[in-house]
C-alpha cells in the first residue's frame, strides 16, 4: 500500500476516466472517494444480461491493453490475474450493398490477400500504414503520453517545426483518399473514425493514426464480456483502500465564499463532504450546468468549441440461431458513406442508410449466449440530441426497422423470425443514464474546424481544484484514451498540491 499523503481527492463517476484517476491518485498516496450515481462502476462500460444472453451495452472492443496493464504494474499486480484478455480474427468484416466481403487482419499476407480480392493494390495499404504509424509515433510522444492541453502545450512539446508532419492541411478522408484508388478500402478505412464518433469528412488527418492501434497493436476482447474489465479495475481500487459509494448522485460541487475554489461535494441525500480537488467524470458541459449551475450564455459558447459527439442507436437481440457469415466485429457499410456522414454530421438527422457496427461477441466467447444462439449488438450512429427539435421517439423506432431491413437484405435473412429477446436504447436513454451531454457517447467531436480534434483541458480554467475526465477531455473518447486521461489528470493534480503545499 503506498503511503498516505494527506490529501483527500473526490471523484464524481466511476467511468473508465474516473476509475483511471482514482487509481493513479491512490499510488500516489491520495486519500481517494468515489461516488458513482448508478448501480455499478465502468460508466459506459456497461453490460445487460438477460435470458441467458449478454450483451456490452457500451464498448465491445478493447484496443492498446498496455495502457490499462500499466496502473496494474504500478500497483505490483499483473493484469491477467484480474482480467483474461485474447485476440479477435479477424479484426472486422466489412460487408457491402454489392455482396462483397473484406476482412482486416494485422498479418500483411492475410490482409493483401484480401485487398486483391477488389482489385486494391496491396502496397497502398502498406504505404498509408506507414503513414498512420508515422501519425500514431508524433501524436502518442506528446499528445497521449504527455497529456497535452492545448495549442500552447503542443508549441511548446513539438516546437513549430513539427506542426506539418500532423498532416493539417487535409482532413481524414482526403488523405485515406489520396492512398487509395477502391470505394471498399476508402470506406473502411474513412471508418476508422467511428472509435470517436465523428465524421472522417470534418476530422483532421492526424485522426488516421486510429488505425495503427489496431493494426500495430492488435485488436482484443475481454473473456466474459467487456465488462470484466471494469470489475477487474474495480477490485484492485478495494485492494488500494479507495472508497467507492454507488447510487450515490452528487447534487452540487461546493464552492468557496469567492467562487474561486472548490471545497468539495453535496450529495443528493444532503451530506457534505470536503476534498482538496474533485475530478469530474461527468463531461465538461453537464459538470458545469449540473453540478455548478453555469450561465447558460458561458455554456452556450463552451458547446461551439466542445459540440457533442454522435450519439447511436443502442440494439441488442437475441437470437435462437446463428448467422455463420458473422464475425465477432462486422460492419454492414452504406451504400454512400459520405451521405451518411453528411446527414448525421451536417444535417443532423437520422440517417436513411446508416453504416452499422454490428458484434456477435459470440464468435470469440461462447459463454455470451445460449448453445447454439447469438447475442447480436447493433449501433449505428445518429446524431446527438437537438435540444431545440428533438427527434420523436417514433423516428428512432422507424430508424430500428431501416436497421432490421438492411441486415435482412445484406446477410441475415429473417432475421426478425428468429429475435427471442429484444433490448433498445436511444440517445434520451443513454443521456439519462449517463449524463452524457446531449446523449453523446463519445464525448466531444473531431473536428478540425471547430476544434482541430482538441477536446477540454483536464484542469478547469475557472475553478481551482477542479478537474475533468472522460472522452469530453483531451485526449478524448474510446476505452483507452479515457483511462490515459485519468492518469494523466491524476499526475496534474498532484503537482497542483504539490504546488500549493510549497
Amino acid at each position: 500500500m503506498p503511503s498516505k499523503n494527506g490529501k483527500h481527492v473526490i471523484v464524481i463517476g466511476a467511468g473508465l476516466g474516473g476509475m483511471s484517476a482514482a487509481l493513479s491518485l491512490a499510488l500516489e498516496g491520495c486519500d481517494v472517494s468515489v461516488f458513482e450515481k448508478n448501480d455499478k462502476v465502468g460508466g459506459k462500460l456497461n453490460m445487460l444480461s438477460a435470458g441467458g444472453y449478454q450483451f456490452d451495452l457500451g464498448p465491445s472492443i478493447l484496443t492498446l491493453p498496455h495502457i490499462f496493464a500499466g496502473v496494474f504494474e504500478q500497483a505490483g499486480k499483473r493484469m491477467e490475474d484480474y482480467v483474461h484478455t485474447c485476440t479477435v480474427r479477424p479484426h472486422w468484416r466489412s460487408l457491402f450493398e454489392d455482396g462483397t466481403i473484406i476482412d482486416l487482419f494485422p498479418e500483411q499476407e492475410k490482409m493483401d490477400a484480401e485487398a486483391r480480392k477488389v482489385g486494391e493494390p496491396p502496397e497502398n495499404v502498406h504505404q498509408f500504414l506507414a503513414y498512420s504509424e508515422r501519425l500514431y509515433d508524433l501524436v502518442n510522444r506528446g499528445y497521449f503520453e504527455q497529456g497535452l492541453d492545448t495549442a500552447a502545450d503542443f508549441r511548446r512539446f513539438y516546437g513549430l517545426a513539427a506542426f506539418p508532419k500532423f498532416d493539417l492541411f487535409r482532413s481524414m478522408h482526403q488523405s485515406v483518399r489520396r492512398h487509395f484508388k477502391t470505394r471498399y478500402f476508402i470506406d473502411i478505412f474513412d471508418f476508422f473514425i467511428k472509435y470517436v464518433g465523428s465524421s472522417a469528412y470534418r476530422a483532421p488527418a492526424f485522426m488516421n493514426c486510429m488505425s495503427t492501434i489496431q493494426f500495430r497493436y492488435d485488436l482484443w476482447y475481454v473473456m466474459g464480456g467487456m465488462y470484466r474489465l471494469a470489475q477487474g479495475l474495480e477490485r484492485l481500487m478495494h485492494e488500494l483502500g479507495i472508497r467507492i459509494e454507488l447510487n450515490a448522485e452528487i447534487h452540487e460541487i461546493l464552492l468557496s465564499d469567492d467562487r474561486s475554489q472548490v471545497r468539495g461535494i453535496r450529495l443528493a441525500d444532503g451530506r457534505e463532504i470536503l476534498a482538496d480537488a474533485v475530478v469530474s467524470n461527468l463531461e465538461v458541459i453537464p459538470t458545469y450546468r449540473r453540478l455548478l449551475n453555469e450561465d447558460e450564455a458561458v455554456l452556450k459558447k463552451m458547446q461551439k468549441r466542445l459540440e457533442p459527439a454522435c450519439s447511436g442507436l443502442v440494439i441488442d437481440i437475441g437470437l435462437d440461431c446463428k448467422y455463420e457469415n458473422l464475425a465477432h466485429h462486422n460492419f454492414f457499410f452504406s451504400n454512400n458513406q459520405k451521405k451518411h456522414f453528411q446527414d448525421v454530421f451536417k444535417k443532423q438527422k437520422l440517417p436513411g442508410d446508416p453504416t452499422l457496427y454490428v458484434v456477435a461477441a459470440s464468435r470469440t466467447d461462447p459463454s455470451v449466449a445460449p448453445e447454439g444462439c447469438d447475442c447480436i449488438k447493433i449501433l449505428p450512429h445518429i446524431p446527438y440530441i437537438n435540444q431545440d427539435n428533438p427527434a420523436p421517439h417514433e423516428e428512432y423506432v422507424a430508424l430500428k426497422e431501416r436497421v432490421l431491413d438492411k441486415m435482412e437484405r445484406m446477410g441475415c435473412p429473417e432475421l426478425r423470425r428468429h429475435i427471442v429477446f429484444e433490448h433498445f436504447w436511444t440517445p434520451h436513454d443513454i443521456e439519462n443514464r449517463y449524463y452524457s451531454n446531449c446523449g453523446s457517447i463519445y464525448g466531444v467531436v473531431s473536428d478540425r474546424f471547430k476544434n482541430l480534434a482538441f477536446k477540454a483541458p483536464k484542469a478547469s480554467s475557472k475553478y481551482q481544484g477542479l478537474f475533468f475526465v472522460g472522452g469530453s477531455v483531451n485526449p478524448g473518447g474510446g476505452m483507452p484514451m479515457v483511462f490515459l486521461c485519468g492518469r494523466n489528470a491524476a499526475k496534474t493534480i498532484v503537482k497542483t498540491l504539490q504546488d500549493q503545499d510549497a
